[in-house]
């Protein structure tokens, strides 16, 4: 369980930005993760008109796939490529606009108003922005988080979801001194001390 070299790993904002740039994004997923199809009914626990949290969504196609159903998704990706590419891949009006409590942030939201997808450091957002969320599908995020800040991302995600939420955590699991990530080694018992 030794994150090995992993722990002082520093992934940039300019090198995440540089990924999409050069079209360097292997870890989008043309089809929906099979696992979110799996535990579906986990997330939703019954429920219908949920808001659901994509963090670091780039362009994910579940956020489409889940707003046809009728569920709210807000997501947040410091890639504005991403962001625009993923309503055009959709063939998705939207409208963007500044967020005025973020320097430099922005939203993008489709004209059906159902998807709201924030430009900005996912720690620029809060509760107070954002709003409260009924779930959270986290597939690449906390494994993309720099592993000194995962504290910092777990705060924050408990503080934005609502009592009753489901949070979906997909993680990858691999000998931590063999890639220097990431994705990076989140172990079992970290993902419990984070989240409870």
């Amino acid at each position: 369980s030794d994150i090995g070299s992993q722990k002082e790993r520093v992934v940039t904002e300019e090198e995440w930005l540089q990924k999409w740039e050069m079209g360097n994004i292997g870890f989008h997923k043309e089809q929906g993760h099979p696992l979110l199809q799996k535990y579906l009914d986990v997330l939703l626990n019954g429920r219908s008109g949920l808001r659901i949290f994509f963090p670091l969504c780039g362009k994910a196609v579940e956020m489409k796939w889940l707003a046809d159903m009728g569920h709210n998704i807000v997501g947040v990706e410091v890639s504005e490529q991403a962001l625009k590419e993923f309503f055009s891949e959709h063939s998705l009006p939207y409208c963007e606009e500044p967020v005025p409590e973020i320097s430099g942030g922005k939203m993008f939201q489709s004209t059906s108003g159902n998807i709201s997808l924030y430009c900005c450091s996912i720690y620029d957002l809060s509760s107070s922005i954002i709003g409260k969320f009924d779930g959270v599908w986290d597939r690449g995020a906390l494994v993309a988080v720099n592993p000194r800040d995962r504290q910092r991302y777990a705060s924050l995600m408990i503080n934005l979801m609502e009592k009753n939420s489901s949070y979906l955590l997909v993680t990858v699991s691999y000998d931590p001194n063999k890639h220097k990530g990431p994705p990076f080694y989140v172990p079992e018992s970290e993902v419990k001390s984070l989240f409870g």
